[in-house]
């Protein structure tokens, strides 16, 4: 399995980074975990995205699902699509008001809403806690997690191998507890633990380095690497926080980079 970061930036896109989004090559499945904004463009370096097997989306903030309207135009009007009828629909693991949110991204006035659901590109698939689908020979989980909007911690097992994304969470015991023995936590560290404005991150919104670390360790993973780094903090002082409270190997991701899992 091969992790592939089309961006990393949290909150917004960062002057070098686009905002979230993630391509998991299993090596027979290709589905891609969130399309903040400027993610579909870094795509289409890895991967031709009528290639792709499914999405999933961790939950529906900007940063994470921007893209998604793009995606309906490439899948819409352009002037090639492949022969093959399996790319049509398109997957798509969300929430369950996606249908209806994404709709209004990508068509938004009332007239055009009403000729749109989207259902002649995509098939979507309603996340709730403790659901689990097949995309191909791959299965992806999700967990609910404490963030300000409905979202979840997603996992996916293929071949003997496992990769869990926590997607936007403050301190969760589901995460760790989807994340228990996975090869890799690719887990968010959006702030620094201590700052002049806390002596202890809010709970319920993101997770600080240090607070990645603790989980990383409670979860029992091989391997720690952080994303969703703010562009007003600094990526290094989040990473000695993590390093500090797991033991295992810990990276700080970076776009375009890939990751063996």
């Amino acid at each position: 399995m091969r992790l592939i970061v089309l961006g990393c930036s949290g909150s917004v896109p960062g002057p070098g980074s686009p905002a979230s989004g993630y391509l998991v090559d299993t090596g027979h499945e290709r589905l891609v975990l969130d399309l903040g904004n400027g993610t579909l463009g870094a795509l289409q370096r890895h991967l031709d995205p009528w290639q792709l097997d499914a999405v999933a989306f961790s939950h529906l903030h900007p940063d994470h699902c921007a893209d998604f309207a793009s995606l309906v135009v490439h899948r819409r009007y352009h002037p090639r699509p492949p022969n093959d009828p399996t790319t049509r629909p398109l997957p798509v693991h969300a929430p369950a008001e996606a249908p209806d949110r994404f709709a209004a991204a990508y068509a938004p006035s009332a007239d055009e809403r009403s000729k749109t659901d989207l259902t002649d590109v995509f098939a979507f698939h309603p996340l709730v806690d403790g659901s689990r689908a097949g995309v191909g020979a791959a299965t992806l989980t999700a967990r609910r997690v404490d963030h300000l909007c409905e979202a979840y911690a997603l996992r996916v097992d293929a071949g003997g191998r496992s990769l869990v994304y926590s997607g936007d969470t403050g301190p969760s015991a589901a995460l760790v507890e989807l994340a228990r023995g996975a090869d890799v936590l690719l887990c968010e560290a959006t702030w620094p633990h201590v700052s002049d404005e806390w002596e202890e991150p809010p709970p319920g919104v993101h997770l600080s380095g240090r607070q990645a670390g603790e989980h990383a360790t409670a979860a029992g993973v091989g391997r720690l690497l952080l994303t969703h780094v703010a562009p007003w903090h600094e990526g290094a002082t989040l990473l000695a926080e993590a390093r500090a409270a797991f033991a295992g190997p810990v990276e700080l991701v970076a776009p375009d980079a890939q990751y063996a899992v």
